[in-house]
């Protein structure tokens, strides 16, 4: 059994979450912008299906990606130099959501629910929410989302239309936190595509224990503008 959360209730220690499904912490309580501050500032995430209450999620191991160990193929090195495709960070951050969340596969559903991104809109207007966006001939072809909080961002879900677009955004994002001395990319559960851009799994403890060094915030945070440095 998991603890269900009143609107004042505190998360449960860490440890206390189950082993199978891996992770899963606690149910209820809500997605206000101080709840989710909060969940993210002790390494956990809401995650749950249409109808079913609000899921608070820890799993252990936990997969990360710190921005030294990016790992870009050649095939995504000679995407990223067509220079055929535009970067734009925080312009769109609603549609981004909304691509996010359209099914992946015929009859599939989606976790991002109009309840998800009323929530995270919040978030994106106090500045601690943000998009990176991959565009292409005037239309939005791939990009991601995600909070940041101190030198941590937690990365939330990407989605592409046109192939490598999304990869793109995401080589941007991390060569830009590392000019911004950001240390670690939460990936939340691994992934074939996540570990062949370097991403990798450590111990929900040393996640913690990280968290702890990194994580700081103010009441609000701001808008991001990028360097548009050339990415290598």
């Amino acid at each position: 059994m998991i603890p269900w959360l009143s609107s004042d209730s505190p998360f449960p220690p860490l440890h206390t979450a189950l082993i199978q499904p891996n992770g899963l912490l606690a149910a209820g309580g809500d997605l206000s912008p101080h709840r989710l501050i909060e969940a993210y500032g002790e390494g956990i995430f809401p995650w749950f299906n249409e109808g079913d209450p609000i899921l608070w999620w820890s799993p252990d191991p936990r997969m990360v990606l710190f921005p030294d160990e990016l790992k870009v193929s050649r095939s995504l090195q000679k995407s990223l130099r067509k220079g055929n495709y535009e970067i734009r960070v925080d312009r769109n951050f609603i549609q981004v959501m909304q691509a996010c969340a359209a099914p992946r596969r015929e009859g599939g559903g989606t976790w991002i629910q109009d309840e998800m991104i009323f929530a995270y809109t919040a978030l994106h207007e106090m500045g601690f929410a943000h998009s990176v966006e991959t565009w292409m001939d005037g239309e939005l072809a791939g990009g991601l989302y995600g909070v940041a909080l101190g030198r941590v961002f937690f990365g939330e879900s990407m989605f592409s239309r046109i192939s490598d677009a999304s990869k793109i955004a995401f080589v941007h994002l991390v060569r830009q936190l590392e000019r911004w001395g950001f240390e670690m990319i939460d990936c939340q559960m691994k992934t074939a595509h996540l570990a062949s851009l370097g991403a990798r799994e450590i111990p929900r403890k040393e996640f913690s224990q990280k968290l702890k060094e990194l994580v700081n915030y103010a009441e609000r945070g701001e808008k991001w503008c990028f360097d548009h440095e050339q990415v290598e």
